[in-house]
């Protein structure tokens, strides 16, 4: 049964890939103190939730999922497409943060 929880515990690590900063993220953070991430397409929110709380010792209120489809693009005569992702809104109880700056520099 550890052995179950060690597998779980070592894919939280690699659930969140990184965070999306961009205007709408930034908008979202200050309007409903919410922080964007961009995860695993496979993911699920209970996966993100406890993923988000390990790392930076918060307590997470709860968590949307948006699936984006890649985008197709052309290479010359050719026809390609870009990878989907998937951004998880992870909202934090109130007088929770995240300091991106200070955990970099740990």
């Amino acid at each position: 049964m550890s052995n179950n929880i060690k597998v779980n515990e070592e894919r939280l690590y690699k659930v969140l890939l990184a965070p999306v900063i961009s205007e709408k993220s930034t908008m979202v953070a200050d309007k409903n103190e919410q922080v964007v991430f961009k995860v695993m397409q496979d993911a699920t929110k209970p996966e993100i939730r406890a993923a988000v709380e390990k790392l930076f010792n918060v307590q997470v209120q709860s968590v949307q999922v948006s699936n984006q489809k890649g985008k197709e693009k052309r290479f010359g005569r050719f026809v390609g497409r870009r990878d989907h992702t998937k951004r998880a809104y992870v909202c934090l109880k109130p007088g929770q943060e995240i300091n991106f700056a200070a955990t970099e520099a740990k």
